[in-house]
């Protein structure tokens, strides 16, 4: 029997081919792409391509290609229903089993999501065109929202006094209809009314964009009458399980490490029409893990952005300390609070989308600064509530999952909370403050060298070469000339250095017109001083050194024009672009 195609475009909707890739083969990031070794041939450089925005891997040594199913099958020689099995476990589904029930099931899924489709595109198409509605159009318009916007997310309105109850009674029976949450009875009235009447309608779509449910929202301002309501669950919608226009912004996880979660439809909708798409929204429940799990998926960095008020801290609070047990080693949740008053719809329409960035870089708290800040807060300076802080740290804490997390954010709370207790430390020797002292210097050292790039290491090197070493850089400037550097920075210092090398007056601490900052930094992250120190001038070491960094700088040059060509080759398939590459590959493998 055949699996479902909805079931299998799940499988391919909630894994990128670069997750289930690096289980087996090693990736790099290359712009919007990964490359690795290929798993079909033995190769040093590597050939084998990932691209999550069109779904396919790309072997140019051995001219496979594919999707996720084909490349577990391909490399673990699995029958398609063995790699559905597989895939879908790593996608947190329920396997499919072919009983009579999953059958049954699938039909009334099928059911479902046309009896959606039918009240949504109706509704979507009266708020468009219907003159009854201009006042709606009006307040939606009074909302910041253009027709992009109402047409992108199929906003609609449903009218006072709807019958599309009976409209629906035409195709489906009754238990389907009751089935799609849409309509509930009026015992008192004796029939079926629509749940979403005069209010403005947000379609929820799942991660395949099918849509499931409806949240609506009431233009009545009296105070009985809740202003936002959700579809009730049903069998085919769980609210903790789902995220609204996260179909959407999946597909921006090549683009961005970032995901930011919002609590409502509007926010979601306001950062989009501000070009910000890497945003989802909650359905009206507190964030699970479950959400967070399928997140994870496809971002690296989760970041809550609740509404400036008493209840949208709180929300964020009962996140930060359920969220922080699921927390992985190359996964970051961290919390960022507007101003009083102001949420993310109001702040970027009245900001903008360049506003909102800057305030988010300036910020951005850690799930781990939130909670400490947060407890902190509550203590009075009393020894006790010192105690119950410390208590209360130290669970949360033993509450994460994984033993690593555990242990750093462990240590993490007891350094801030020493920083409280100034003198607590003195009782410790002297020479553990200078050792403390010595490896949290070192410790930052090697966070700012994190934050660079290898290329831009290299090119330290070079330039801290090329100034302590003038008269082998004289020597050799017909060589010199020909590099390449690639970071704006180090290429102002590069460019100077040889227009004062070129020039009569040659290079010296005068005439070397660069801002001292650059070379600091150069003279802070340049590795190969550590060498140059035991060489004690030997110049044939130095020049060896010197041709050593400038191959690496051009075999650099040469990943970057064939990872060009690799993006060019997987749309055009190209015969000459494919031989360049190997050309290319040719001259990587001599240098």
């Amino acid at each position: 029997m055949k699996y479902p195609k909805e079931y299998i475009d799940e499988i391919k909707n909630r894994l990128k081919v670069s997750t289930v890739v690096s289980k087996n083969i090693n990736l790099k990031k290359r712009g919007k792409e990964f490359v690795g070794l290929s798993p079909f041939k033995t190769e040093k450089t590597p050939s084998f391509t990932v691209n999550d925005e069109k779904g396919f891997f790309h072997c140019f040594s051995s001219g496979e290609h594919g999707n996720i199913f084909d490349f577990l099958m391909k490399t673990q020689n699995l029958k398609f229903g063995e790699t559905v099995k597989i895939l879908a476990s790593m996608a947190g589904m329920q396997p499919y089993t072919f009983s009579k029930s999953d059958e049954i099931r699938e039909k009334k899924f099928q059911i479902y999501i046309e009896i959606y489709l039918k009240y949504i595109d109706y509704y979507h198409r009266q708020l468009l065109e219907n003159d009854s509605n201009k006042n709606i159009r009006e307040y939606i318009k009074k909302r910041n929202l253009t027709i992009n916007e109402i047409k992108k997310f199929k906003i609609g309105y449903v009218e006072k006094n709807p019958s599309f109850y009976e409209k629906l009674k035409k195709n489906y029976n009754d238990l389907d209809i009751k089935e799609s949450g849409l309509f509930y009875f009026d015992e008192k009235k004796e029939k079926n009314i629509e749940r979403f009447k005069d209010r403005i309608i947000f379609p929820i779509n799942n991660i395949s964009g099918k849509h499931i449910a409806i949240g609506g929202r009431t233009l009545n301002q009296t105070s009985y009458i809740a202003k936002y309501i959700n579809s009730p669950e049903t069998i085919f919608y769980k609210k903790g399980s789902n995220l609204y226009n996260l179909d959407l912004a999946r597909k921006f996880s090549n683009s961005s490490e970032n995901i930011y979660v919002v609590e409502g439809y509007m926010d979601a909708i306001a950062l989009n029409k501000h070009n910000i798409e890497n945003v989802v929204a909650n359905l009206g429940t507190a964030l699970t893990n479950k959400q967070i799990q399928t997140l994870c998926q496809f971002f690296n960095h989760i970041i809550i952005c609740f509404d400036g008020d008493k209840s949208g801290y709180s929300a964020a609070l009962r996140a930060a300390e359920n969220l922080i047990q699921e927390l992985k080693p190359d996964k970051n949740i961290s919390f960022l609070f507007l101003p009083e008053k102001e949420d993310p719809d109001t702040f970027v329409n009245k900001n903008g989308k360049d506003k909102f960035i800057k305030f988010t870089e300036d910020n951005l708290n850690s799930i781990y600064t939130f909670l400490f800040q947060h407890y902190k807060g509550e203590t009075d300076g009393t020894p006790s509530s010192y105690a119950k802080f410390e208590k209360k740290l130290r669970y949360i804490a033993s509450s994460i999952k994984d033993e690593f997390i555990k242990k750093y954010t462990l240590e993490f709370f007891l350094e801030k909370i020493n920083e409280l207790t100034p003198n607590l430390r003195n009782f410790s020797k002297n020479k553990f403050q200078k050792i403390n002292k010595t490896l949290t210097s070192t410790k930052k050292h090697f966070d700012e060298t994190k934050s660079l790039t290898q290329v831009e290491l290299k090119e330290f090197s070079f330039i801290y070469l090329l100034l302590n070493n003038i008269e082998l850089t004289k020597i050799n400037i017909e060589i010199i000339n020909k590099v390449k550097l690639f970071t704006k920075e180090n290429k102002m210092v590069f460019d100077q250095i040889l227009k004062d090398l070129n020039s009569q007056q040659g290079i010296n601490d005068l005439s070397l017109n660069i801002d001292q900052e650059l070379i600091n930094r150069i003279n802070k992250f340049a590795s190969i001083k550590y060498i140059l120190k035991g060489l004690k001038n030997d110049q044939n070491k130095i020049m060896d050194l010197l041709i050593e960094i400038i191959k690496d700088l051009k075999n650099y040059e040469l990943e970057r024009r064939i990872e060009e060509l690799e993006s060019k080759f997987s749309k055009d398939l190209s015969e000459s672009t494919f031989n360049e590459i190997k050309e290319l590959k040719k001259l990587q493998k001599v240098n």
